[in-house]
Order: structure tokens, then sequence, then C-alpha cells
């Protein structure tokens, strides 16, 4: 079996907590022989740690672009670039796997589906906690009926004081906005993926910029108030076209004790079902409440402290398993476990959000069928 060569753009970060420690777990299947970051050194240190021999390193992508042994190319950048470097990526022949979000606004994100359709390449976002076993489970729970019909969802993504003090992240220029468009992405991914329910009608907004003077007690050490130019908090009332309703809150900083960051909670006609736990360590479970003989129950995991494993690759772990669904997608030329199209909708809701902010109004939006 040959070997999928990938090519890295964008060696920060993301690259070196996700994709990269991910992609190393298929040594049989993945050569990882082009990296490409603004900062050389940072290639060169990707390379060095996690590529093939002989990998290349460069500062500028359209080098690595031209390179016609690369099969698939990752995008790991400041979420300004998705879009142009995604759309020349497919151009070049290469199939893409793009961090999200998928773009800053619904026009540059349509105009990265187009062009995948039009180049016959595979696209999918790296919205790695649909792999996550207690989405999984909720997922199995609401394809099964058990749930009945989800008409009310919440999306949280809230943090108390969890604002990344490293990157661009709260530089409005390269991150199109804040906790949003950061963590905000991932729970209504989830949502809409487990209501399978991707029309929004109409979006109510609002965004807060209340907390940035006030630094302290920050998890990830104090942040700069004057280089933090986006909201720290913002909230979206999203009512779908069968008159199902979504409640998505997300915050880097919020004077709030219950918080949750990429959890969701979902009510239905026979039940609903909520996330706890820490989902960031896969360790997440589900608290479900119900009517059994009269009487309201909740059902939850007798043990929530996972289960002893052996040593190695977790291959459970939700990062790995992205990248082999991913891996098995291109192979086997099946859809993507994300597809962009999916995608599409979580931008065009999170622009939905701030446009009304901005505005003071909701935003709507029409089918013809």
């Amino acid at each position: 079996m040959d070997k999928l060569r990938f090519g890295i753009i964008g060696c920060g970060g993301i690259a070196n907590a996700k994709h990269l420690p991910a992609l190393s777990a298929f040594p049989e299947e993945v050569e990882l022989i082009y990296f490409c970051d603004v900062i050389r050194e940072r290639a060169e240190q990707a390379a060095k740690q996690y590529g093939a021999p002989g990998a290349k390193v460069c500062t500028d992508y359209h080098e690595l672009l031209a390179d016609e042994q690369i099969d698939v190319v990752h995008v790991l950048t400041p979420n300004v670039d998705h879009c142009p470097i995604t759309c020349d990526a497919l151009e070049a022949g290469k199939h893409v796997l793009c961090e999200k979000p998928m773009a800053i606004t619904y026009e540059e994100g349509k105009k990265m589906l187009d062009t995948a359709r039009r180049t016959g390449k595979k696209l999918t976002i790296g919205y790695q906690n649909r792999f996550r076993k207690d989405t999984q489970q909720m997922y199995e729970m609401v394809r099964s009926g058990e749930l009945g019909e989800i008409y009310f969802a919440k999306a949280h993504g809230v943090r108390r004081r969890g604002v990344p003090t490293w990157g661009v992240f709260p530089d409005k220029s390269k991150q199109g906005g804040g906790p949003l468009i950061d963590i905000g992405t991932h729970p209504l991914d989830m949502t809409l993926w487990l209501m399978n329910n991707y029309r929004p009608v109409s979006v109510l907004g609002q965004t807060f910029q209340k907390l940035k003077d006030h630094p302290e007690g920050n998890k990830f050490g104090p942040w700069d108030p004057a280089t933090f130019e986006t909201e720290d908090s913002a909230f979206g009332l999203i009512r779908m076209k069968n008159g199902a309703t979504i409640y998505l809150e997300a915050a880097w900083a919020l004077n709030l004790l219950d918080c949750k960051d990429a959890m969701v909670t979902l009510c239905g006609t026979e039940g609903g079902s909520e996330m706890f736990g820490d989902n960031w360590e896969n360790k997440g479970y589900l608290i479900t409440n119900t009517v059994s003989h009269g009487q309201l129950v909740n059902i939850q995991p007798a043990e929530t402290a996972g289960v002893f494993g052996f040593g190695g690759v977790d291959m459970t772990d939700p990062k790995i398993l992205e990248q082999r669904y991913w891996i098995d997608a291109i192979r086997n030329d099946t859809e993507p476990y994300v597809k962009p199209e999916e995608a599409l909708v979580v931008t065009r809701i999170l622009e939905a959000i701030y446009q009304s902010a901005e505005t003071g109004k909701a935003v709507y939006f029409t089918y013809e069928d």
C-alpha cells in the first residue's frame, strides 16, 4: 500500500498539539514530506520531529503546493488565510483538511466548497469533537430515537477565564473574531450534526467586550488588554426551518460558575441528554433524563473515571480518529466524516451572529423549498 504524502501549511500550536502527533500514529499509511510556516524555524522543527527523511521546508506555501508528490495538504493557519490557501491547494490537485472554522465569512466558505466540487478533490474541516466518546454516544441516542424529536438545544463554549494568550487569537484582523469563531464553532458544529438539522431561518446575536481590562486569574496567564481586539463573550439564538431552536453561548472570559466548553444539551420529546465531565481528556459523559413508570429518572454512568488502558497510542483519541476517518475517505474515495457542506452552515450562522450583534437586528435566511 502506497503511503499518502502530506504537506503541512502552518506549524504552530494546533499543528503540534493535534495534527502532527495524530498523523504520526499511522506510519504505514502517512508520510509527512513538506512543512511550511511563515517562521522558518517552526517549519524546520516540525520537519525534524515529524518529517520523513529528506522532508522539505519553506516559508511560501506556493512552493509546497508546487510539489507534485504531495497528495494531501493540512491548512493550519490563522482563520483569515483558510480560504485562499485551501482554494489554492485544491486547485493544485491536493485533498485538503482545513482547521476550524471553515472560513471567516459565508462567501469565503462557499468559495472553498465550490472549488472542491469543481476540482473533484476532497475537503474537510477540523471538527475533532465529533469523535469524542460522549459525542458519539449522544449521536447514537438521537439516531435510535431514544430522545424523540429534538426541538431545543444548547451549544456550550464557555470558559470562566480561559483566554488563549499565544498566537494571534485576540487579533481580529487575523482571526475574524474571538471566542465565538474560536471555541463557539465546536459546539455549534456538534449540535447541528447531532440534530441532523442544517437549515437556519433566523439568527439573533449579541457580543460583549466587558472583561478585556481584567486579565487576572486567566488559566493561560494574563493577557494584554492593549492587544485584545475581539469580543470576550457572544450569544446567539438560532431558529431552524422546522421550528427547532438552538441557543449558542461562547466566552473566553465570563463571570460564571457553570462553565462548559465544547458541550451540548439536547431536549427532545422523549427525553433529554446533557454533557458533563472532562471532555478534553475524552472522559466526558452524558446524563440523560426521561420518564420511567410514571417517575422522572436520570440515567448516568456508574463510573466516570474512564477505563484502564494499555501503553502505546490511544486509537480512541478524537484527534487520531479524525485522521483515521480522513485517511480512509481519501483511500476509499468516500465522503469525509465532516462534510464541507455542513461546516459551511456553521460559518454562515457564526457570521450571522456577528452581523446581528453589529446591527441590533435579526438575520434571516430563505430557502427555495
